[in-house]
């Protein structure tokens, strides 16, 4: 994007990390972000504390604004900060703003309804198969889908809003020019080709480990809502949750087996009062929006097995069981429910977890009116 004074002067500022109340207090007090930096000692001393005036007129390094120009000005790289009118509202009414946003993608979808999908790094197939699910159906409802380009659930959210030909936003706790995880390179470029990759950090911010619960702030404030799909008690979506709550946001939860410590974190949320959804369908009614065609029910095509396979997933249930269990409860050789497992796998109906065992899955489906 043109470098013009007022956005070199916003990516001088982002570099000052100054406390949100005190930025408020000096573009008060002077006409915006040049003036501020143009500001003396007294007259910055007359509007903030001694702390913040110090942070202010400390010298930026050379190279850090050397890296954030040059980032800038490749095409399609944008510094949207708060005087700018496409800088989400959503943001500005949590409280806590970064005054400037770096961006990556389509400044449009910043002006669309949201909602966030969360959840583990480590979820199980089926935790990814409903988070894509989901977001690929609320995608299709018109709803941009937020995630943080984590694996697991949040790779799994982003796939599945660009299956449904969607939009996606990102939000980053790296600087915009960093892509972390780096596996996610492809995933990262197709996101801000559909939507758009966001972030508070400059560029050449590399992954502190403090800078990812601070994002989740703006992972919830941009949304409307936010859909825990899966998350252990200790689990990182659990903070998400709590700023939505504490934003006034919906805070959606998919329910799972009593069994699976992937469970524990969205059944704690719902009985804190958060939503227990079961589709797309229920999120959307909960949001005030209608679903459209392509948000028919799905339902397992387990129907169309027989034999000894329909037989063996009666045997498994719907929650993760070991091999050794499947044994005593199908009364089988341990070498035919094998084979058969394997069959299964393939045509899509289960999926191996770590520690042998193994859990039905909804991806094989049909629609149902």
């Amino acid at each position: 994007m043109p470098i013009d004074a007022r956005i070199d002067a916003w990516a001088i500022l982002a570099q000052k990390a100054l406390p949100v109340r005190a930025l408020v207090r000096l573009l008060q007090a002077f006409d915006g972000p040049e003036a501020v930096l143009a500001a003396t000692r007294a007259k910055l001393a007359a509007a903030v504390p001694a702390a913040a005036v110090d942070k202010l007129l400390a010298p930026v390094p050379a190279e850090w604004l050397a890296v954030t120009r040059d980032w800038l000005g490749a095409d399609g790289h944008e510094l949207i900060a708060w005087d700018d009118p496409d800088y989400p509202q959503s943001l500005l009414d949590i409280g806590d703003a970064p005054p400037v946003l770096f961006f990556v993608g389509q400044r449009a979808v910043l002006r669309t309804p949201a909602v966030a999908i969360v959840g583990s790094r480590n979820a199980t197939p089926q935790g990814l198969e409903n988070a894509r699910a989901f977001a690929q159906a609320l995608a299709a409802a018109g709803l941009t889908i937020v995630s943080g380009l984590a694996v697991g659930i949040d790779a799994a959210a982003h796939r599945g809003a660009l299956d449904g030909d969607g939009a996606t936003l990102a939000v980053v706790g790296t600087g915009p020019d960093r892509v972390y995880p780096a596996r996610h390179r492809d995933l990262a470029h197709a996101i801000a080709a559909h939507g758009g990759i966001v972030s508070e950090y400059p560029p050449g911010t590399p992954p502190r480990k403090e800078n990812f619960p601070r994002r989740n702030r703006l992972l919830s404030g941009l949304a409307r809502g936010v859909l825990v799909v899966e998350a252990t008690l200790s689990s990182g979506s659990l903070i998400t949750a709590r700023l939505a709550g504490e934003q006034g946001r919906d805070v959606f939860a998919i329910p799972g087996s009593i069994h699976s410590p992937f469970s524990k974190g969205p059944h704690k949320l719902i009985r804190e009062g958060a939503k227990l959804v079961e589709t797309a369908q229920d999120v959307l009614a909960e949001l005030g929006l209608a679903a459209g065609p392509a948000l028919a029910r799905t339902e397992p095509q387990d129907a169309a097995l027989a034999g000894e396979h329909a037989e063996l997933l009666r045997a498994m249930g719907h929650d993760p069981v070991h091999l050794d269990q499947l044994v005593v409860r199908a009364a089988w050789p341990a070498q035919r429910i094998a084979a058969a497992l394997t069959t299964l796998e393939l045509a899509g109906h289960v999926a191996a977890l770590p520690g042998g065992r193994w859990q039905r899955t909804g991806a094989p489906s049909r629609t149902r009116a």
